[in-house]
């Protein structure tokens, strides 16, 4: 059966297209392979699940490599897009498994949004979280945040260790003189406190200069002002001396070693700040502070000579 001359009806309800030669003026037959009412394009769901049995896995297995939960790959599967937490879910999660399948990711992402059109409206626009997710794939493992939390802790301890060292000393000091060296320290000072220590000038002035002089080897001595601003530390020689400072403003001495150290004032010795070895801290160290500590202190009385046997 024929109809306006350009197709022709078989009987079995085929379409033939008519093509006619401009040169003979004969027909050529063509038939359409399918039948053009039942052509359709395939969907996402259909060309993913394809391509996966091409490959022969499992929904469970293409849930392991996209690292998508099972229920949200058989939601794909199954074009139920209303399954998915969100637009930009489904999106990232067809193109997490096209790439597992061997499809171009690019090609689904566009006929997923194509279908997405058509089953939900698009989000307003200027609303929040418009972004759309990246290759599940690429999410930090567990592993990463471990070691990120393992370094900031690591950090945090060579911070404290650091602050504790350098901004909070000890207090307590350390012995500064060997055990084989104290026999010596002690003989030395016995035959310092034999010799009649110098009176105090009562009517000697109060200012002048003040010097300090290390009797031993290695005495530790640190200097500072009113306001906590090193004017010295080191650890004198024997012999050695320190002058403090005439324009220091209230300075003070921290030593483990006072009775090591002989102090004058304006040219005058006055008594050590202690006849035993000890820690002392915050020690004012100024001319007239000195001047009356030693006036509070008594003399050291002479030691009496003992009789030859």
């Amino acid at each position: 059966m024929m109809n306006d001359g350009s197709y022709a009806v078989t009987e079995d309800g085929e379409r033939d297209m008519i093509v006619t030669d401009s040169t003979d003026g004969s027909d050529a037959r063509v038939r359409l392979t399918a039948d053009v009412g039942d052509y359709r394009p395939l969907s996402v769901a259909e060309r993913l699940v394809e391509a996966r049995r091409s490959l022969g896995l499992t929904n469970a297995e293409v849930a392991v490599r996209t690292r998508v939960t099972l229920r949200h790959i058989e939601a794909l599967e199954a074009g139920d897009y209303s399954a998915m937490p969100g637009r930009p879910y489904a999106i990232g999660f067809a193109r997490a498994y096209a790439r597992a399948v061997g499809l171009p990711d690019t090609e689904i992402v566009c006929a997923v949004r194509s279908e997405l059109e058509g089953t939900s409206p698009r989000p307003e626009s200027g609303a929040l979280n418009q972004f759309e997710v990246g290759d599940p794939a690429k999410t930090p493992s567990r592993l990463i945040g471990w070691l990120a939390l393992l370094m900031v802790g690591a950090l945090l301890a060579m911070g404290g260790i650091f602050w504790r060292s350098y901004y909070a000393p000890s207090v307590a000091l350390p012995s500064l003189v060997p055990d084989r060296d104290q026999k010596a320290a002690q003989v030395i000072r016995n035959q310092q406190a034999a010799q009649p220590q110098m009176a105090v000038q009562p009517h000697a002035p109060s200012n002048g200069p003040v010097v300090f002089v290390a009797m031993e080897e290695g005495i530790w001595v640190k200097f500072y002002d009113d306001r906590g601003k090193q004017l010295m530390q080191k650890q004198l020689a024997k012999g050695e001396s320190y002058t403090v400072p005439a324009d220091a403003s209230g300075p003070k001495l921290w030593t483990g070693r006072p009775d090591a150290l002989s102090i004058t004032v304006g040219g005058t010795s006055i008594p050590r700040l202690s006849d035993s070895e000890q820690v002392m801290k915050d020690v004012p160290v100024d001319a007239v502070s000195l001047r009356t500590r030693s006036l509070t202190v008594p003399s050291q009385a002479a030691p009496k000579p003992t009789p030859a046997p």
